[in-house]
């Protein structure tokens, strides 16, 4: 609600809610919380989800390129998405695990900000993927460093401040929120679609 309000994120806020989250499963089964998951995904986020969005990423796997969501949510939930929209795979925030059970820690940082440009750079060298040819699509001026790290930024459904950062750098724009009114509008069986997320789409090389 304060990012939507002000636009803006304190760092001791994200660490406290980053904290509360990993300790509510701290305890729980690894299984446990993924079927719980499964169940929020099938009944909130599936619904949920921009189909502007859910195009450009099956446009970029219909050309044999790889698409991967980026994210700061939790990475089994990120994984969940990944596999049900057919992408190619997906980072998050790792909570740590032993035994098959949740501890309540982090294992790495918050997959936010710069981090995520941190986790694209390590993809990148692990799969030897030339981000000067890859894209990225973002609704948050916070990735801005992941938007910097490719050769092919985009803003989907932008803030404020990320929309104006996007025409000063001649970004694509890309705003589905506009016809989802309009289809409210014009029809009254409205199907309820959201952000997909941040995710960065590798060009595939040519030989």
């Amino acid at each position: 609600m304060r990012f939507r309000l002000t636009g803006k994120e304190k760092q001791d806020e994200i660490q406290r809610f980053q904290d509360a989250a990993t300790e509510f499963i701290g305890g729980h089964d690894v299984l446990e919380i993924r079927n719980i998951g499964q169940a929020i995904y099938d009944e909130y986020v599936s619904p949920a989800c921009w189909q502007g969005t859910i195009n450009i990423a099956q446009k970029h796997l219909n050309a044999g390129e790889e698409v991967w969501l980026v994210t700061a949510a939790p990475e089994d939930m990120a994984t969940l998405i990944s596999t049900r929209l057919g992408l190619t795979g997906a980072l998050g925030s790792k909570a740590e695990i032993n035994n098959g059970t949740y501890t309540g820690r982090m294992n790495g940082p918050l997959l936010h900000g710069k981090e995520k440009a941190v986790a694209v750079r390590e993809l990148a060298q692990k799969k030897n993927l030339d981000l000067s040819q890859c894209y990225s699509y973002s609704d948050s001026h916070n990735d801005f460093p992941l938007l910097q790290c490719v050769g092919h930024p985009s803003a989907i459904n932008p803030d404020a401040i990320l929309s104006l950062r996007a025409m000063a750098e001649g970004w694509p724009i890309h705003d589905f929120r506009r016809a989802r009114y309009l289809g409210k509008i014009v029809s009254p069986v409205v199907v309820r679609l959201a952000a997909l997320g941040t995710w960065l789409t590798p060009r595939r090389k040519r030989r």
